[in-house]
């Protein structure tokens, strides 16, 4: 049982201190850029990703997950779905999230772009980098980066008081909105998790917002 144990904690700190430096560290990868003749209706694009200004050769064609991923060498947005279903490629374009999955990167000149890897400053995570964590609100990950994305960029929205579905009155002019779990779960409604960590995204977001304290309820098989 003790030896059990000891390797039960070695692997949860591995699990914590792995998915501490993935939201933590951007990846810097000098990727060479393709010359003119490899790429179809080449055109150049000028982005802001990260708060770093990139000039990369695309095909006019190439959405923005695949550009950031192939071309900039930032893999943290993943391709789920490749439909825009999943939300898993979600990343922040001029504080609006958006799927990079249907966004041409061509559309995006001269645009911000904030992916995972963005959210951390100085190796210190972002306040819903360290909700998700301390809730648990990652299983596998493979969800999280557009998770977290979009959970940042919904802060923003409630504080602008921008409406949803459930709403009561749309017609109210709200300053601000103070996120219930009916109205987290409707707005991260585009973002599947397949490992089911609904509950503990749910309280990673509310603590987040409030800066509060959300009690983690653990729920077993009985």
């Amino acid at each position: 049982m003790k030896l059990m144990s000891m390797a039960a904690a070695g692997l949860l700190a591995s699990h914590l201190v792995g998915a501490e430096q993935l939201f933590a560290r951007a990846v810097d990868m000098d990727i060479e850029d393709l010359p003119p003749v490899a790429i179809e209706n080449g055109l150049t694009v000028n982005i802001s990703v990260n708060n770093t200004k990139r000039k990369v050769l695309i095909d006019s064609r190439a959405t923005l997950l695949d550009t950031m991923r192939e071309r900039m060498g930032l893999t943290g947005s993943k391709k789920g779905c490749d439909h825009g279903q999943c939300g898993a490629c979600t990343v922040i374009i001029d504080g609006n999230r958006v799927l990079s999955c249907l966004t041409l990167a061509a559309t995006c000149e001269g645009k911000s772009v904030i992916t995972i890897e963005g959210l951390a400053k100085d190796n210190v995570l972002n306040p819903m980098q360290t909700a998700f964590l301390k809730h648990d609100g990652f299983q596998c990950g493979f969800c999280t980066p557009g998770q977290i994305c979009s959970a940042v960029a919904l802060m923003k929205e409630a504080k602008e008081g921008q409406a949803s579905f459930i709403t009561a009155d749309v017609r109210q002019d709200q300053k601000s909105v103070v996120l219930s779990d009916d109205e987290i779960a409707e707005r991260m409604s585009g973002n599947i998790c397949r490992c089911g960590a609904y509950p503990n995204i749910v309280a990673a977001i509310k603590e987040a917002q409030t800066g509060k304290n959300v009690e983690q309820t653990w729920l077993f098989a009985g």
